[in-house]
């Protein structure tokens, strides 16, 4: 049995859930995006219980299967723009649609009508986080993190950033530079 547990995909979020269901002694197995595979059956108390304990941790236990799926679409998108080592070469529409086993149709009306916005602009969102994150690495060239991130151009990365954050990507990783203090400056 799965249950679905709203939390951003991180080993912060992880570390609570699995602390919750074991000070509730809760069996479970595997926790990834969302899901923690649960060995039984919980009971009414058992539910409400852990509901109330992760509210408490700023998460949420999750009834509704359609919040459910928009919660697995994002997990699928955080997953694939920050986590994978290389962002997937196929399109995004069926690199979705094969991780949750759903239509992409029926994937974006759904996410579109719960959150106001597409898949695509959330994952553009995502895209642009993440070219801010190598930006300020300061360790690929953007010509690097154009590819990494599977952009047709150099200029379609930089039109969307700038697009987004209203800055160049060279004037926002220039921005950052000066902001920046030595430990002996501070």
């Amino acid at each position: 049995m799965k249950i679905y547990i709203k939390y951003m995909v991180s080993i912060r979020c992880k570390m609570v859930v699995k602390d919750e269901l074991n000070k509730l002694g809760i069996n479970y197995g595997a926790i990834d995006l969302g899901e923690v595979e649960v060995k039984e059956i919980l009971s009414d108390e058992q539910h409400n219980r852990l509901k109330e304990a992760l509210f408490l941790s700023g998460l949420e236990l999750m009834d509704d299967k359609k919040a459910i799926l928009i919660e697995k679409i994002k997990n699928v998108i955080i997953e694939m723009v920050h986590y994978e080592d290389e962002f997937p070469k196929i399109k995004n529409s069926d690199y979705i649609s094969e991780k949750l086993s759903y239509d992409y149709t029926y994937l974006a009306n759904l996410f579109s009508e719960a959150t106001g916005t597409t898949i695509e602009h959330y994952i553009i969102l995502h895209k642009i986080e993440k070219v801010k994150e190598l930006l300020l690495y300061d360790e690929l060239s953007l010509t690097e993190i154009s590819y990494k991130l599977n952009y047709s151009s150099v200029a379609h990365l930089s039109n969307q950033f700038k697009k987004i954050t209203g800055l160049t990507p060279s004037f926002f990783k220039n921005l950052k530079k000066k902001n920046r203090k030595g430990l002996e400056n501070m």
